[in-house]
């Protein structure tokens, strides 16, 4: 599981009230959720965000929470 695909098991989010408010198919939102290959686009992000009704930066932070700089 990715980590959007954790973040939104934690807050007990209903995956196909995600596809209908947001429009993003529930296939995509099964890749995005299931498939660590699969990139998630800002907007992707920013509209997930707003459907469950989070800051869109804390939502950020969490997906990205593993990235950092090179030394």
């Amino acid at each position: 599981m990715t980590e959007l695909g954790l973040f939104l098991s934690r807050k007990s989010v209903n995956r196909s009230d995600v596809s209908r408010k947001t429009g993003i198919s529930k296939t995509r939102l099964s890749e995005l959720t299931n498939n660590a290959s699969t990139k998630l686009r800002a907007d992707e992000l920013y509209l997930i965000a707003l459907a469950i009704d989070v800051d869109p930066c804390e939502l950020l932070k969490e997906v990205c929470r593993e990235l950092q700089l090179k030394n």
